[in-house]
């Protein structure tokens, strides 16, 4: 059984635990707001493969605030970054987020770290303040995977961007050889039960 660590990251609003259910469960939670960080566990097969996939949802980023990114990129094997197209600032920070990503983990990690893009509420095109080709492009700039979607209207296209950031993450590890975790793996996992309570999930 394979393990595969995401860290799912975003502007408060940007809908990133509503993207995130809404692969889990296939249910649409709605927008809610969260001073709490999360971590979801679940099992799932791809590719004739048993994983065990754990995502930690932190409480949303702005682009300041480095501090709250530390422990998630030392522990992630992925990221799954949100903006929502109807708010240009929560994309300027999703492009903080990616920069700090690659200047976090440009030592610690040989080759691609694997990321995707996700400019989510793309049933918002009526308000939109960000276009798919800007979306696109900082993803090409920073080797992502790139999608938008509605988390409030398809599931599919959800399920699929994640399907692919975990190919992409097996095929790191697979590449890595040793799999060897990154030294702030066990210290995460002290981070999230003692400082954040333990709010494990499984679904």
């Amino acid at each position: 059984m394979n393990d595969i660590k995401l860290a799912l990251l975003g502007s408060e609003g940007a809908g990133k635990s509503a993207v995130l259910v809404r692969f889990l469960t296939k249910r649409f939670i709605g927008e809610y707001a969260s001073n709490a960080n999360s971590l979801y566990h679940k099992r799932l097969s791809i590719d004739g493969r048993q994983l065990n996939l754990e995502v930690f949802d932190p409480c949303s980023q702005s682009g300041e605030s480095r501090c709250i990114l530390e422990e998630p990129v030392d522990w992630a094997d992925g990221f799954v970054v949100v903006y929502t197209i109807s708010d240009r600032t929560s994309f300027l920070n999703a492009k903080n987020i990616l920069a700090q990503i690659k200047e976090s983990r440009r030592e610690t990690c040989k080759g691609e770290v694997p990321i995707c893009l996700v400019g989510n509420k793309q049933d918002l095109c009526h308000s939109r303040q960000v276009s798919e080709v800007e979306g696109r492009s900082l993803a090409q700039e920073n080797k992502c995977l790139f999608q938008e979607v509605s988390a409030a209207e398809n599931y599919l296209e959800i399920s699929n961007l994640f399907t692919k950031l975990i190919r992409h993450v097996m095929e790191q590890l697979k590449l890595r050889g040793d799999r060897r975790r990154y030294s702030g793996s066990k210290s995460m996992a002290k981070l999230i039960n003692n400082v954040f309570g333990k709010r494990r999930k499984s679904v």
